[in-house]
C-alpha cells in the first residue's frame, strides 16, 4: 500500500488520495449518461415526439419555462431531439474514454455541464415517461461531478463530501421510507413478495423468489442495516468510509443480480466511489493505474484560484438547497423521489415504501375479424414486462424500458391513462415507431380492427408447475380494463383525441 501523496499546500481543499475515485465517478456517470441518451434516441420520438403518445409541443404550450427549464421550450422537433441526444451521447463517450480529463480543469466541467443541460431538457419535458427517481438522480449527479476537475488539479474535497451526502440521501432516505411505509418492512416479510411483484423481474428473480423464507427475512434485515446504518459511516475516517461504501456496493450488486431497475443500482455503485480512497482501491487490487506500477504518478498542480472559488461557490449553493431534502428526511410523511426545484438539484430519494402482495398485468390483444370473435384475439408482447407465461423474464437494466414500466403502474390502477389511450390508437393505426417498442406484433401485415385490454393476476410458477407445464408464470383473468375498441372512420381524428 503506497503512502498518500502530498500534492499541494491547499490540503484543506484538495487531495491526491482520491484520484481513482474521481476517475470512476467521471467515467461512470458518463457511461450512464450514454445509456440515457441512447434510450432517448430509441424511445423519445415514439413516446413524446411530434406523433408520440404525449407530444412535447402540447406540454410546452401549457407548462412555462420557469417550471420546467428545457431547450425544447424554444423549439421542439424530433430532429432536434435526436440532435441533442446524439450530442449528449457523443460527449458522454469522450468522458468515458478519458479525453476531457486530460485537459485543464474547465474542460470536463464544461462537458458535464453540457450533459446536465441536455439531459435536464429531456427530463423536464418527458412527463410521466421521465418521472422516475433515477432521472433526477442522474441530473443531480451529472451537475456535481462536473466540479471534480481534471488530472491537472487535485481532487476537490468539498465535491467528494457532497457526493457522499448524495449517497446518504439516496440510501438513508430509502431506508426511512421503508420503515415509515408498509408493515411488511417492519415484520420482515417484504421480500416474500418483492421478487415476484417488482416492476420488471429478470432471469434470476424466479429462482430467488423460491429461496427459503428465512433467507428473505435475512434480505430485509440486511437491507435495513445497509440503508439505515452504513450511510452515516461514509463520513467516517478511512478505512471505515471505504468499508461502508464497499458494503453498499455489494448490496447494490445483489439488486442488479435480482431485478431490472434501469440504472438506479449502477449509479449508486458509481457514486459510492466518492468514499473510497486510493489506498483502499490498491489494497483491493481492483484498479490498474496507468503507467509502470512501481513509478509514482505525476502529482497534479495546485488548483487555480478560479477553480477554488467556483467549487466553493457551487458547494455552498448545494448546501443551501440541501435544507429541503434534509427536512424531508425528518418528516413523518416523507416524500419519495421528489425534486424541490426545476433544475433537479439536491433531491429526495426513496423507493418501495410499500411492497405489493399480488402482481397484476395488462394484456393488450387485437382482432382483425369484422365482428370480434372470442377465439380470434392475439396478444402483443412487450420487451420486458411479463406476458406469455412460457417466456423467461429478460435482463434489460441498466437500459430503461419506459413503456414497460408505465404498464406496471397501469396494472396497479394508475389514474394517468391518457398515454395508454393514445398507445391503443397508435396500435390500431399500425404506427411503426410504436410497434418497434414491442417484442412481438401479432399483426405484421396490417393493423387489427379491434383492440382490447384484459387484466390478469400473475404469480411465479412453482418448481413442480415449471417442470410439468414449462411455464415461468401462472395467470388468472381478473377482468376487462378496456372493452373492444376500434378507430372511427377518420383515423387522424382518433389519434388526436
Amino acid at each position: 500500500m503506497r503512502e498518500p501523496r502530498v500534492i499541494c499546500t491547499m490540503d484543506w481543499f484538495a487531495t491526491g488520495d482520491y484520484d481513482i475515485a474521481r476517475e470512476i465517478l467521471q467515467r461512470g456517470i458518463a457511461a450512464i449518461f450514454l445509456i440515457a441518451f441512447v434510450s432517448a434516441l430509441n424511445q423519445f420520438p415514439a413516446l413524446l415526439g411530434d406523433t408520440g403518445l404525449l407530444p412535447v409541443r402540447r406540454f410546452t404550450a401549457v407548462v412555462p419555462f420557469r417550471r420546467a427549464p428545457s431547450l425544447f421550450h424554444w423549439r421542439y422537433s424530433d430532429r432536434m431531439l435526436r440532435l441533442v441526444a446524439g450530442l449528449g451521447a457523443g460527449l458522454s463517450a469522450t468522458v468515458l474514454l478519458g479525453l476531457p480529463q486530460l485537459g485543464p480543469a474547465w474542460l470536463p466541467m464544461l462537458v458535464f455541464l453540457l450533459l446536465f443541460a441536455a439531459y435536464l431538457s429531456i427530463v423536464n419535458v418527458g412527463q410521466t415517461f421521465y418521472s422516475f427517481g433515477w432521472e433526477s438522480l442522474l441530473v443531480e449527479a451529472g451537475f456535481v461531478v462536473a466540479f471534480l476537475g481534471s488530472t491537472a488539479v487535485a481532487t476537490p474535497i468539498p465535491v467528494l463530501l457532497f457526493l457522499r451526502w448524495l449517497v446518504f440521501r439516496l440510501e438513508f432516505g430509502a431506508g426511512l421510507i421503508k420503515l415509515r411505509g408498509g408493515r411488511e418492512w417492519r415484520d420482515l416479510t417484504a421480500l416474500y413478495y418483492h421478487h415476484e411483484t417488482q416492476p420488471m423481474p429478470n432471469p434470476v428473480s424466479w429462482f430467488v423468489h423460491h429461496l427459503p423464507r428465512w433467507f428473505h427475512r435475512g434480505e430485509v434485515l440486511g437491507n435495513h442495516a445497509v440503508q439505515l446504518g452504513l450511510p452515516v459511516l461514509l463520513f467516517a475516517p478511512q478505512p471505515v468510509a471505504s468499508i461502508a461504501a464497499g458494503l453498499i456496493v455489494l448490496s447494490q450488486l445483489w439488486l442488479v443480480l435480482t431485478g431490472n431497475f434501469a440504472w438506479l443500482n449502477w449509479i449508486t455503485i458509481v457514486l459510492a466511489a466518492a468514499a473510497v480512497d486510493d489506498a483502499s482501491f490498491h489494497w483491493l487490487g481492483g484498479l490498474v493505474v496507468p503507467g509502470p506500477r512501481d513509478a509514482p504518478a505525476a502529482a497534479p498542480g495546485e488548483p487555480p484560484l478560479w477553480f477554488v472559488v467556483t467549487v466553493l461557490a457551487v458547494t455552498t449553493l448545494l448546501l443551501v438547497l440541501s435544507y429541503w431534502p434534509a427536512r424531508n428526511l425528518l418528516r413523518r410523511r416523507q416524500l419519495m423521489n421528489a425534486s424541490f426545484n426545476p433544475f433537479h438539484l439536491v433531491n429526495a430519494y426513496g423507493a418501495f415504501g410499500t411492497v405489493t402482495k399480488e402482481r397484476f398485468e395488462v394484456i393488450v390483444e387485437g382482432s382483425d375479424t369484422g365482428d370480434p370473435d372470442p377465439t380470434a384475439w392475439r396478444a402483443y408482447e412487450f420487451r420486458g414486462k411479463p406476458g406469455d407465461p412460457t417466456r423467461l423474464p429478460g435482463q434489460f437494466a441498466p437500459y430503461h424500458l419506459r413503456l414497460d414500466w408505465l404498464m406496471w403502474f397501469l396494472a396497479l390502477g394508475s389514474r394517468d391513462t391518457h398515454w395508454f389511450e393514445m398507445f391503443l390508437a397508435r396500435l390500431l393505426q399500425g404506427d411503426p415507431a410504436t410497434l418497434r417498442m414491442l417484442a412481438h406484433n401479432p399483426f405484421p401485415a396490417h393493423p387489427p380492427r379491434y383492440l382490447r385490454a384484459r387484466l390478469f393476476r400473475y404469480r411465479f410458477s412453482t418448481p413442480a408447475e415449471r417442470r410439468a407445464e414449462k411455464v415461468w408464470w401462472v395467470r388468472t383473468e381478473v377482468g376487462t380494463l378496456v372493452p373492444p375498441v376500434t378507430l372511427p372512420a377518420d383515423p387522424v381524428t382518433a389519434a388526436d383525441e
